[in-house]
């Protein structure tokens, strides 16, 4: 049987009908209908915050924040993220400024913002890699001693509390993706999450074309969400606690079991401090060498990790510039991300250990 380096949960096929049998009933198929609203009441409810709204993927939410903000000129940001981090700045016609990576938890090095910052800049878009948070509180000092917006891509971080409450708190924006790889999911789906009620309501209105019936107020887009997808994440949070707690139990035996004298893995600051997810299961090996043979051995019994996150996205070839970012782009050669899902077979992980062990 192949192995991934993640496996979708789905739930009993019974508890999806019964929401399913909901849209029936109503001949409600998207455009906010019930599920969404009640999903979104649910979620405020469970992360503890003010405003969220769901929309059709985590990209769509990163360019509606960039768009909500009025941002303008240059964004600093990560070179070690997914695609999209980039990508959702380029598509709104900004500037990536690329600051370099921290070692030790491979997110954005705060110390090294505020020599990239110039009359140009208008925000930070940051990523909570693999959920473990930025240093927020520099980064707040920062935005505010400079007058910058903060966008937190936390595609990683639902689930996760930082001080005594959700990740997704931090910022002026932070984006979520609901995929289906993710740790909460409702298929294809994300949500943005903003304090600022004015700039909150300006994202639901984008979301949705920029007009409320015959009233148009602004050039929107189509980020809505179908009741489809909301009745697969009514269901999923209602398992949410028993998923973390599963990927928790793959997590740990990899902690215990892997040769830590050789590999390395992220570390947070303030762990003490930290609620986590268990989103992924992130090594880094010596060289790029031992990287592609670990992948290869592991791909000959149908295994298959990643290289989350692979290139360093400061050598993407459709930027204009190369900004060189030499941590992150030694460690985009070094990372690869082994399977995690709860119900990953104990053998399976047993055997991806010995081959990780074994050809380090």
């Amino acid at each position: 049987m192949r192995i991934n380096v993640t496996k979708s949960f789905l739930p009993p096929i019974e508890e999806y009908q019964n929401q399913i049998k909901r849209i029936w009933e109503t001949k409600w198929l998207t455009n906010n209908g019930p599920l969404l609203v009640e999903l979104e009441e649910k979620l405020r409810n469970y992360l503890n915050i003010k405003n969220i709204t769901i929309v059709n993927n985590g990209t769509i939410a990163l360019q509606l924040a960039i768009k909500a903000l009025g941002l303008t000129g240059e964004v600093i940001t990560t070179p070690f993220s997914y695609c999209a981090t980039t990508t959702s700045l380029l598509w709104e016609n900004l500037e990536p400024v690329f600051v370099d990576i921290q070692k030790h938890d491979l997110n954005i090095d705060a110390n090294l913002i505020e020599a990239a910052i110039t009359p140009k800049t208008s925000a930070i878009l940051a990523t909570h890699v693999y959920g473990r948070p930025c240093d927020v509180e520099k980064i707040e000092e920062i935005a505010k001693k400079h007058k910058l917006k903060v966008i937190y891509d936390a595609a990683h971080a639902f689930g996760v509390d930082y001080k005594g409450k959700s990740l997704l708190s931090y910022g002026d924006v932070s984006t979520c993706s609901f995929h289906a790889t993710k740790v909460f999911h409702t298929i294809e789906g994300g949500s943005v999450v903003c304090n600022d009620t004015e700039v909150f309501e300006q994202i639901k209105l984008m979301k949705s074309f920029g007009h409320v019936l015959d009233e148009y107020y602004v050039a929107g887009i189509n980020g809505k969400n179908s009741e489809f997808h909301a009745a697969m994440g009514l269901v999923n949070l209602n398992h949410l606690a028993d998923i973390i707690s599963g990927r928790k139990t793959i997590f740990e035996k990899y902690s215990r079991e892997l040769n830590f004298s050789i590999l390395e893995k992220p570390k947070s600051n303030n762990s003490e401090e930290l609620v986590y997810n268990y989103a992924y299961y992130p090594i880094v090996l010596p060289n790029e060498e031992t990287t592609l043979r670990i992948i290869d051995k592991l791909n000959e019994v149908d295994i298959f990790p990643r290289r989350y996150f692979y290139p360093s996205l400061n050598k993407l070839k459709y930027l204009n510039t190369y900004q060189r970012c030499p941590v992150s782009e030694d460690i985009s050669l070094r990372v690869l991300s082994l399977p995690l899902y709860p119900d990953l077979d104990i053998e399976d992980q047993e055997r991806i250990i010995d081959i990780v062990n074994k050809n380090l």
